[in-house]
């Protein structure tokens, strides 16, 4: 099945995305990797306020190349989802709903999904260039010392995108897998 869904991700929105569909994404998302993700967990830590505001926001693993003239941003293909894992339940406590990267996750990022309605897209590995055609604005907001790994605040406009782990913990790469071993019987 085929969506096109317009951000903030609700709780109301995040229930009705299922493992296995193809999403368009419009609205806006942030960048992150996990130097930046480390920052914020230990300012929440502290009781301080993140950088934005992170109810219902999505955070895209992504650490892009500089924009060349004329770009809004360089490439900008995910980035392992794993090294974010020891984050990821934080940020979701914190407000955030979507995660946007590539393979798999532990099974408490799983658990911290299915508790706060979060879902984990899966965006094409290898397909930077393309994913950066759907960037139509970024701005830096936190972290510049961080260079790649900076955070970033983005508008995406019909980015193309997988769910992967849905908000009750379906995961696409599980039932795929116990698909295609099926029909090979």
């Amino acid at each position: 099945m085929e969506k096109h869904i317009t951000l903030p991700l609700t709780k109301e929105l995040a229930r009705t995305l299922h493992a296995g569909e193809t999403v368009y994404v419009t609205g806006t998302i942030y960048t992150s990797r996990d130097a930046g993700h480390k920052r914020m967990c230990e300012a929440l830590a502290r009781g301080e306020q993140l950088p934005f505001d992170p109810t219902d926001a999505t955070i895209y693993y992504v650490g892009p190349t500089p924009a060349k003239p004329g770009q809004v941003i360089g490439s900008a293909g995910p980035t392992t989802s794993g090294r974010m894992d020891a984050y990821a339940p934080t940020m979701m406590r914190a407000g955030a709903r979507g995660m946007i990267g590539k393979g798999a996750r532990l099974p408490e990022v799983v658990e911290a999904m299915k508790e706060c309605s979060g879902v984990y897209f899966g965006a094409i590995g290898g397909a930077g260039a393309l994913l950066a055609r759907c960037i139509k604005k970024a701005e830096l907001i936190a972290y510049e010392d961080l260079g790649a790994e900076a955070l970033r605040k983005l508008y995406v406009e019909e980015m193309p995108l997988v769910v992967i782990i849905d908000s009750e913990g379906r995961s696409l790469y599980e039932e795929g897998r116990a698909a295609y071993l099926a029909s090979r019987k």
